[in-house]
């Protein structure tokens, strides 16, 4: 963990779910190929929602072949279509993610401490949380400076982010919206993201 990052973020958002020690062990020895279980492969697949909305869909599996099948299943059943590698991912912008409750901190005080800490942005639409936006790589330096002021982080992620969001009809939404809990229950799957911005009412 120490020199890799993003096994270092992993490793901390299962402690955050409270999974035991052991489970976060044995899952490393399965992903090094130490364990019996198969290697396991991240990959991110794209495609369209309802409506032509983009889809990314982030798994962790060790039969690359049977995950593809049952998410382009999924897709289909619900109005979508799984398309190539490429296909959408460059409509979206990797960035580190941090949500702190409002009534947690100043807006001023959060703004300082997190740009100091080398974060790109505090986006603050969101009528409950601060948002935080940051270099993948830098995700890990502005938590734990926020750690060390002891503001409580609600949320902290690396997260692909639409770089020009569309709207869909209620109708559209609501499918789409079907479509991302079909894939989110899915075992192998790890993040969803669209390009959608999806209306309250969906």
């Amino acid at each position: 963990p120490d020199g890799n990052p993003r096994l270092r973020t992993a490793i901390l958002a299962a402690k955050a779910v409270s999974m035991p020690a052991d489970n976060i062990k044995k899952a490393i020895m399965r992903g090094t190929g130490e364990l019996e279980g198969g290697q396991i492969d991240e990959v991110m697949f794209e495609g369209y929602g309802p409506g032509g909305a983009a889809v990314l869909v982030n798994v962790a599996t060790d039969n690359r072949n049977r995950t593809v099948s049952e998410i382009r299943h999924m897709f289909t059943k619900n109005g979508g279509n799984l398309g190539e590698s490429g296909c959408v991912r460059f409509m979206f912008d990797k960035k580190g993610y941090i949500a702190v409750e409002r009534d947690k901190i100043s807006e001023d005080k959060l703004m300082e401490i997190a740009l100091e800490a080398g974060a790109d942005d505090l986006v603050t639409e969101d009528p409950e949380y601060f948002e935080i936006y940051t270099a993948p790589e830098a995700l890990q330096d502005v938590k734990s400076a926020l750690e060390a002021k002891g503001v409580p982080i609600a949320a902290s992620e690396t997260s692909m982010i639409p770089q020009t969001p569309v709207t869909l009809d209620e109708g559209k939404s609501a499918q789409l919206m079907k479509l991302m809990e079909a894939i989110e229950e899915h075992d192998d799957v790890q993040n969803v993201w669209t390009a959608a911005e999806l209306p309250e009412s969906a």
